[in-house]
Formats: structure tokens, C-alpha cells, sequence
């Protein structure tokens, strides 16, 4: 199946709200998909620079907040 979307014309939050749509859907298929084995190893890569004290992290709502602005 092929869709064709305009995505020149449709607005941001169209744009995001048809990734929400997406994610939502794909998230029902989850145990369906196994993610490569480099995405276990950079997840493991973080881990460590983490806990090492070379990286932090952010809340989680100040990071939607944070991300929301930068697109609005």
C-alpha cells in the first residue's frame, strides 16, 4: 500500500498529531518488531556514560515541554 501525503501543506501540529497516530498504532504491534541489535548497544553506551556522570538526563515533562516549544 502507498499513501501519498502533502506534507508541504499540512501544519506542524498536523504533522505531529499523524506521528502520534502512528506511534499509537504501532505501539499495539510492539511484541511484532525486534528492534536491530544496534539500538541495544547505544542504549547500553548511554548507560554508562549515565552512570559514569558524563551525561544526565531530563524529566520527562519538562523534555515534552522543552520540544513542544521549540516546535510551535
Amino acid at each position: 500500500m502507498t499513501i501519498t501525503l502533502e506534507l508541504e501543506e499540512m501544519s506542524t501540529s498536523e504533522k505531529i498529531g499523524l506521528l502520534e497516530d502512528i506511534w499509537t498504532n504501532l505501539s499495539h504491534e510492539a511484541s511484532k518488531y525486534s528492534p536491530p541489535d544496534w539500538h541495544n548497544r547505544i542504549l547500553e553506551e548511554r548507560e554508562a556514560l549515565f552512570e559514569a556522570g558524563k551525561i544526565g538526563c531530563t524529566d520527562w515533562n519538562i523534555a515534552k515541554a522543552e520540544i513542544k516549544e521549540r516546535v510551535s
